[in-house]
């Protein structure tokens, strides 16, 4: 085989080669490459999640000259490789946060609750939620929300308090919950803080009526929220959940979720959920994971998503003959995501 056929079969994105035009085409259907993909800062090979691209830099086979380059001057928290060794030492004062004494801070000034969740609490268009589950049923396998935080995007508390709920709980949990009994005893009905979050979330929209894009109903971070959504026995539209549990970029290889422990460790350069679990703390991870992820310096597209109308015809069947005398570059240009980048909503608040 002519070696310049090979070249002219190799995916842009990827780089995988096929020995037919045709495959590669096919290839460019199913794989949905974009520029919403994290990518190799030296050689630009697209990864399907950062875990991938971790590997591709620093795994087990790592490309030889990429890991070179990014272990001399790459970031392991946010796998961006920069111009030169102060360059990244610079980068790192940024980049690896903490909880720190801020953390004790918030901990200690909202030992009390504060359930006074209003409308009009916050001018923050996203908000982040975290639930503790104590356990019900005979064998206490059933989780019961106990607890639920939400802050907004600024880390403050919007709303901190303990649930009681509908079923006797058999199981407290205080190794990881740090509940007792007498928390409660006087504790706020589930169906109240159901109903104070559902309105907060909402923000005045009905919730039939919410949007992808726009309008006041505010955008929900967190970690396994359907989990969480389940427990609290709330509804809220898809469109406006952003799970960290969920997010392709920040899943493993193997499309299974990766814990919020472990996420935070690597993305963001702490621990948390050691002993004593705190919802504050949970829900301040799942938010600079978002704001982190949000922030991630996209090239613009009028029509990012796959499932848009627009795109519907770029690799229509009829195209086929179109579709195969286009070079590999050419086929990435018209290729779009198959999932809601969180960059996306950095236009909202533009």
């Amino acid at each position: 085989m002519d070696p310049s056929d090979t070249l002219r079969n190799k995916c842009a994105a990827c780089y995988r080669q096929f020995n037919r035009k045709e495959h590669l085409v096919e290839h460019m259907k199913t794989s949905y490459h974009s520029v919403h993909e994290p990518m190799c800062g030296y050689c630009g090979k697209h990864c399907r999640s950062f875990e991938s691209l971790r590997e591709h830099l620093i795994g087990p086979l790592p490309k030889a000259e990429c890991e070179r380059v990014f272990r001399d001057r790459g970031c392991d928290i946010c796998l961006n490789i920069f111009s030169s060794r102060n360059a990244v030492r610079v980068h790192r004062d940024t980049c690896q946060l903490s909880y720190g004494n801020n953390g004790l801070l918030h901990r200690f000034a909202s030992l009390g609750i504060q359930d006074n969740l209003r409308t009009d609490s916050g001018k923050t268009r996203a908000v982040a939620l975290a639930c503790k589950m104590v356990g019900g049923g005979s064998d206490a396998s059933l989780d019961l929300c106990a607890k639920v935080c939400i802050i907004d995007e600024y880390e403050n508390i919007l709303f901190r308090s303990y649930v009681k709920p509908h079923f006797p709980v058999t199981h407290y949990r205080y190794e990881t919950t740090g509940i007792r009994p007498e928390y409660l005893r006087d504790a706020m009905p589930l169906r109240q803080v159901q109903r104070k979050i559902q309105e907060f979330l909402c923000n005045g929209e009905p919730i039939w009526k919410i949007r992808p894009r726009g309008g006041k109903a505010r955008i929900l971070v967190g970690h396994g929220l359907d989990h969480d959504l389940r427990c609290l026995e709330l509804e809220y539209p898809a469109v406006k959940i952003r799970d960290t549990a969920t997010y392709p970029p920040l899943m493993k290889t193997s499309k299974l979720s990766n814990s919020l422990k472990y996420l935070t460790r690597v993305y963001l350069g702490y621990d948390i959920q050691s002993g004593i679990q705190d919802t504050y703390a949970d829900c301040v991870a799942t938010m600079r994971l978002y704001r982190r992820m949000r922030s991630q310096p996209h090239r613009h597209e009028n029509y990012p998503l796959a499932t848009d109308p627009q795109n519907k015809n770029n690799f229509a069947s009829w195209r086929q003959s179109e579709l195969e005398r286009m070079s590999p570059d050419e086929l990435l240009a018209i290729s779009r995501s198959d999932f809601y980048c969180w960059c996306l909503d950095s236009k909202d608040y533009a």
